[in-house]
């Protein structure tokens, strides 16, 4: 589990046909992985990212797909206007993938900047567009939506105090959406990653969460995953395949959130 060579990506032509999906944090890590895939899918994949030049780099080297980049702060209305209407009024599936780290830093250790920050990214950002697009997707009568939580959406020993109350929140999110919306045709779903190979920084703050989580991570942590195999969770709940699936959290992290 989590070794490359131990499995490969496998692409079902058309699964994504005549789909419009927004992905964002398309510009790297899992988003990366998540947007090709649907696009070599057969889907119309619209590619958010705080990074213009990450995105141009991504049009350029998949020229053959249907990508629309949107380069973007996600966390302000503006740019998430500008997503959605570059989806050009359909939007059939979204994963809300951008993401930042905490350093660790248990609450007492924690400023307020951080917290704010993280809460802005990870939890603002991605409610500011799921409200702006479920109105579409209700009125086509269908739709689903995949949020990235974690590892430490499910447990207190993965992170620090911001993100992990802000992981927490993207499960609540995620399972009141499925309940409110559930019966207009809508599925939501959270995907919770472990160890996974990208480049979010995760760098140790604070000497406490190093001698106190350190330990237990080093002891329990599966090999890390590479971003396609998280896109492979994320674009089986996002696709039809996903029937049936409401208010799941998928723990997709090599049998961490077993032990």
């Amino acid at each position: 589990m989590g070794n490359e060579a131990s499995w490969q990506e496998t692409i079902t032509p058309g699964r994504f046909a005549g789909r419009t999906v927004i992905v964002t944090g398309a510009g790297s890590g899992i988003g990366k992985s998540t947007a090709l895939r649907v696009a070599r899918e057969g889907g119309r994949v619209v590619a958010a990212d705080i990074s213009k030049e990450r995105l141009d780099e991504l049009v350029e080297q998949n020229a053959e797909l249907d990508l629309v980049p949107v380069a973007g702060d996600i966390s302000t209305e503006e740019a998430v206007a500008a997503v959605v209407a570059a989806a050009g009024g359909r939007v059939d599936a979204l994963a809300n993938v951008a993401g930042i780290m905490d350093k660790f830093a248990p609450v007492h250790d924690l400023d307020d900047d951080t917290w704010d920050r993280v809460f802005r990214i990870n939890v603002t950002a991605l409610m500011r567009l799921t409200r702006a697009v479920v109105p579409l997707m209700l009125e086509a009568g269908s739709g689903s939506v995949v949020n990235v939580s974690s590892e430490a959406g499910l447990r207190g020993s993965a992170a620090g105090a911001a993100y992990t109350a802000s992981k927490h929140a993207v499960v609540g999110l995620t399972k009141n959406s499925a309940v409110m919306y559930g019966p207009r045709g809508l599925r939501f779903n959270a995907v919770a990653p472990g160890a996974t190979i990208t480049n979010i920084v995760a760098n140790w703050g604070s000497q406490m969460a190093a001698e106190r989580l350190g330990p237990l991570m080093q002891a329990n942590i599966p090999a890390p995953a590479t971003a396609a195999q998280l896109a492979a969770s994320i674009t089986f709940l996002l696709s039809d395949d996903g029937t049936n699936v409401n208010g799941a959290v998928l723990a997709s992290d090599g049998g961490w959130s077993a032990l």
